[in-house]
């Protein structure tokens, strides 16, 4: 059986994930902080047949966030697809502007974007190197594309974690191994910067089953409600 390691899932983007690849066959394993609301979705996901299990850790802890996904790996016998978006604690996260950015508020967004997901990426890439196929695929606002000022320490991190996706896809080209980067140009579920409309997660999950099937020389998606990628307005 294949499997899916979705590291930071929750309620929204990661149940959608998960529900896209569980219903095509793929066992799930759920990564998060929170034990609790991973047994949620694990029993939202048995209820509608889909094989799922919680390893909770948090990205900050590189050692139990490797363990995590080495625990799925030998439950599942391999991580088939790993998917990487974690998300801040809504109104824990420091949103600076370029003038008031301290050095501090983007270290913080770079142990938690850019430095968990190359711990996750090492923890998965010499099964997936041995077995010579693999999905690694990475996400983050389109801030990390067309920056934003109201949120700068984040699109800082975040266009650091694209440029590392990109010229991760480019070293792994012709291993069987595909990575890729999924910009998301707008809220999930629920509109949390004005101006910018919220997606239901079901319309951005299928995204990330097209990198794994039939996009597999792309290195970057970009997700917008008006279905264009390029260029922004």
């Amino acid at each position: 059986m294949t499997s899916i390691a979705i590291i930071g899932a929750g309620p929204q983007l990661g149940l959608a994930i998960a529900r896209t690849f569980g219903s095509r066959g793929f066992n799930v394993a759920l990564i998060s902080r929170n034990r609790d609301k991973l047994d949620g979705l694990v029993g939202q996901l048995s209820a509608e047949g889909i094989t799922a299990a919680a390893f909770p850790a948090n990205v900050l802890d590189h050692d139990a966030l490797t363990q995590a996904l080495e625990d799925a790996a030998a439950r599942f016998s391999r991580i088939d697809v790993l998917e990487y978006s974690p998300v801040g604690t809504f109104g824990s996260t420091a949103l600076t502007a370029p003038t008031t950015t301290e050095p501090s508020h983007v270290e913080t967004e770079m142990n938690f974007q850019l430095y968990g997901a190359i711990t996750a990426t090492r923890a998965v890439l010499p099964a997936m190197r041995e077995a010579g196929a693999g999905t690694l695929l990475y996400t983050t606002g389109a801030g990390s594309i067309w920056p934003d000022p109201r949120v700068a320490n984040v699109n800082a991190a975040a266009a650091a974690l694209r440029n590392w996706v990109k010229n991760l896809h480019t070293e792994l080209a012709g291993t069987g191994i595909q990575a890729a980067h999924v910009g998301i140009d707008s809220s999930i579920g629920v509109s949390v910067i004005p101006g910018l409309e919220a997606a239901k997660p079901e319309q951005i999950s299928p995204l990330y089953w097209e990198l794994h099937t039939t996009h597999r020389d792309d290195a970057e998606r970009v997700f917008r409600l008006d279905g264009q990628a390029f260029p922004r307005p």
